[in-house]
């Protein structure tokens, strides 16, 4: 093993003690974050939008029928192009993960960090030992497959990634796909990058992969739980099982019909473009604090930044007095105390958050 490989490849949790995998962004604003500008939950602002609660309001006159996810799971196979027998509905990104841990027979699952930390967690409650791969800032936070052992036979990585927001390149994510290994791709936030460029989605030729997708995020559904994986016949077999019955409510099935429709595809693309020149402004922002020793991590492609802020832990403190919630980055395998995830938010947020940053810097 090479010296690079030795320093930053698979890697055990900490024993005793290590980052809160528990811990999410929600947290930052539980009880008193109705006083806050939450730029810690990574959901879209002002959603979700009238239609799609006019659909979702419709669907609670038949709240007296069992839910039946068949056209639901169809309309996501038609958008993805692939056959129905591929389409899994989930309560969320996060029950797949707990189906994949409990539902499949792996014996040397590794994750890939900094990430969304839940897979982790899933794995472990399932009573799964978990291998860590860290990828480094000083390589922009970038996916190197070669730092995968190649005797995985379950890797999970998050494309954009949360919460470095680095999109990395689909061949560089297929390059870890192999014979005899279960690939899992987070794709939680793939809606909010426009054209969805670098996405596994729809793809049937990487053998063993599984797509996860979130419908939660840019609809503002995270309390009613919608999501759906995208996988080989075989698996989604596998984790349907494991499933209880009626998994998924009627509304959410709605929710997940509405959110494929050609007006939700739409409103999606024109809200990723929104996104983008929101998050560029942002960066732009504090990139004029670089002098106070604030920087963005990688290029961030994704509806949050990660940002290295000297002291973060004192400043979040500082910056919930000023009125704003940020998210912790020290739950975050590979991160330290000196980081923080800030979602993207208007122009004029971001603009009274910098401001609110410096002064505290300042003070």
């Amino acid at each position: 093993m090479d010296v690079r490989r030795a320093a930053a490849a698979e890697e055990p949790p900490e024993a005793g003690g290590g980052p809160d995998l528990r811990h999410h962004g929600d947290a930052e604003v539980r009880d008193d974050g109705e006083k806050l500008t939450d730029l810690a939950v990574n959901v879209r602002t002002g959603t979700p939008p009238g239609w799609l609660r006019e659909r979702i309001a419709g669907a609670l006159e038949g709240l007296a029928a069992y839910p039946d996810g068949r056209a639901a799971r169809a309309a996501v196979a038609a958008h993805h192009g692939v056959p129905v027998e591929r389409v899994l509905l989930t309560a969320g990104a996060a029950e797949a993960f707990v189906l994949l841990a409990r539902a499949l027979r792996v014996r040397r699952p590794v994750v890939v960090h900094p990430q969304f930390t839940e897979p982790e967690a899933a794995l472990e409650d399932a009573g799964h030992a978990v291998g860590r791969v860290l990828l480094r800032e000083a390589d922009g936070f970038r996916l190197d497959p070669a730092l995968v052992p190649p005797e995985a036979d379950l890797v999970v990585v998050g494309n954009p990634t949360n919460p470095t927001s680095v999109l990395h390149p689909a061949d560089a994510v297929r390059r870890l796909a192999r014979p005899g290994r279960v690939l899992v791709v987070d794709e939680a936030f793939m809606d909010a990058v426009p054209g969805e460029r670098e996405s596994l989605a729809g793809r049937t030729d990487v053998p063993g992969l599984v797509v996860l997708r979130s419908l939660t995020k840019t609809w503002g559904l995270a309390g009613l739980r919608v999501g759906y994986v995208l996988a080989e016949p075989e698996v989604v077999a596998a984790l349907e099982r494991a499933q209880p019955l009626w998994p998924v409510s009627s509304p959410a099935l709605v929710a997940a019909q509405a959110c494929v429709s050609a007006r939700g595809v739409a409103e999606a693309a024109d809200a990723a473009a929104a996104v983008t020149a929101d998050r560029e402004h942002l960066v732009g922002l504090l990139a004029e604090l670089g002098s106070s020793g604030v920087s963005v991590a990688g290029l961030a492609q994704g509806p949050f930044v990660l940002v290295r802020v000297p002291g973060a832990d004192v400043v979040r403190e500082r910056l919930r007095e000023a009125g704003f919630a940020v998210r912790r980055g020290d739950t975050f395998p590979g991160l330290g105390r000196d980081w923080v995830r800030i979602a993207v938010r208007d122009r004029g947020t971001s603009e009274r958050f910098t401001t609110a940053l410096r002064d505290v810097l300042k003070g």
